[in-house]
Parts: C-alpha cells; sequence; structure tokens
C-alpha cells in the first residue's frame, strides 16, 4: 500500500509566500506618498491603457503592483463595494479602512485557500480635510494590512527606494518637489543601471484635497511635463 504524499502545512505557507514575494518583485515599482495638499501616485509604467493606479470612490485611491488580471479583479471589487455602500447608505459611510478591510479578507482567503496565491501588493489611500487625517493601507498577498505613515514603496526593488524615502521625504512637501523625489528614485532603483524617466513612461495621479468632493485626478501631458521641468 502506497502511502499518501504529505506537505507540512508551514512549508505550504512558505513556498506560496515565496512564490509571490518573486512574482511581485519582478514588476516596476510605484511610489504613494503624502503631500502638502493631499496623496501623490506615481508609477514606472509606458502603458496608457492598463493602469496601475486609479480612483475608487470619491476621497480613495487605488495603486497596485504584480499580476495585472489580479490587482484589476480587486480594483473592480473595490468600485463596487464603494458604490453599493455609498447608494445604500451615504457617500461619507464609505471609508479607506472598509475598502482596505474588505481586501484584507479576500486576499487572505485566496492565500490560504486556493493554490496559487495573488501575485499583488496594494495601497489604499484616503484623503481627510487635512493632512493629519490622511490615511495609507497597504496590503500583502497574504492579506496583511498595515497602516503607513507618509509614504509606501512597493514593487521592484521596494526596500532600496523606502529607504531613500525615509531619509529625503518631509512632511508638506510640495506637489513638485515630491513628484521629482519619486520620479528620481524610480530611476535610480527601478532597474539595474540608474537612468532618467520621461514623462512618457510614468504614470501619475494624485488626491487633491482642494478638489470639490471627487479629489482624484491623473496628472499627464502637458501639466506632468510643468512638474518636471
Amino acid at each position: 500500500m502506497s502511502m499518501p504524499f504529505y506537505v507540512a502545512p508551514e512549508q505550504v505557507i512558505k513556498d506560496k509566500a515565496d512564490y509571490a514575494r518573486k512574482g511581485i518583485a519582478r514588476g516596476r515599482s510605484v511610489i504613494v506618498l503624502e503631500y502638502a495638499d493631499g496623496v501623490l501616485f506615481v508609477a514606472e509604467n509606458p502603458s496608457r491603457a492598463l493602469h496601475k493606479i486609479s480612483e475608487i470612490y470619491d476621497r480613495i485611491g487605488f495603486a497596485a503592483v504584480g499580476k495585472y488580471n489580479e490587482f484589476e479583479n480587486l480594483r473592480v471589487a473595490g468600485v463596487r463595494l464603494a458604490d453599493m455602500r455609498g447608494y445604500s447608505y451615504d457617500r461619507r459611510d464609505v471609508s479607506g479602512r472598509s475598502i482596505a478591510n474588505a481586501y484584507a479578507q479576500t486576499l487572505g482567503t485566496i492565500f490560504t485557500e486556493m493554490p496559487k496565491p495573488y501575485e499583488v501588493e496594494i495601497v489604499v489611500a484616503e484623503i481627510g480635510d487635512d493632512s493629519s487625517e490622511d490615511q495609507l493601507y497597504r496590503l500583502t498577498f497574504d492579506g496583511s494590512v498595515a497602516d503607513e505613515q507618509g509614504y509606501v514603496a512597493m514593487g521592484g526593488q521596494a526596500e532600496s527606494i523606502t529607504s531613500a524615502l525615509e531619509a529625503q521625504w518631509q512632511a508638506g512637501m510640495s506637489l513638485e518637489d515630491a513628484l521629482k523625489l519619486a520620479v528620481r528614485l524610480l530611476g535610480e532603483f527601478g532597474a539595474e543601471a540608474a537612468r532618467t524617466l520621461e514623462p512618457a513612461a510614468l504614470e501619475v495621479a494624485v488626491l487633491d484635497r482642494n478638489r470639490p468632493r471627487r479629489t482624484f485626478a491623473r496628472i499627464n501631458g502637458g501639466r506632468l511635463d510643468a512638474l518636471l521641468a
């Protein structure tokens, strides 16, 4: 009689985690950081159709790295959840924390119950009436949630970028200064050799608390050129 094949649960979890980390690290980096008037999203992404950065709701933004089809499924689910909650109750009842908790439950269930985990890492950002109320939630492939302060780097050389942000980011930076810092770090750590990223290779957006209600806005074209000049 043959013995049944057995793998220790600890080994299964470790193998899944290693698999997901390697998939995420192969992607280009995304930086999310707070500036004086809100939250800035910057990604190295030459595609004009496949977005890493999107709007979830009025004051909530989304950024992701990893496999596009997987984080796009999560983005769409987040938009639907926010719309349903805002329609059923009140638009003010939709919060970044509730969206992050829903993503955490979904990612945690997929990681533990499915053969292949999602190769994604996500940031859900929400802005308040002033900078002290801004929130950045970082979610990893296993459903873990971290409440970050000031900035987040994901994908690629995220650890090196985070170390540089720790030394160079300052609270209350202008949009121009924050954007230039993020672009410089993406160029410095995003490939084997440092290079200068052109505007066409970037995807940039903000949650701007000065905008009425819907605070999300993409920055491209002439405005992006002017900010980087």
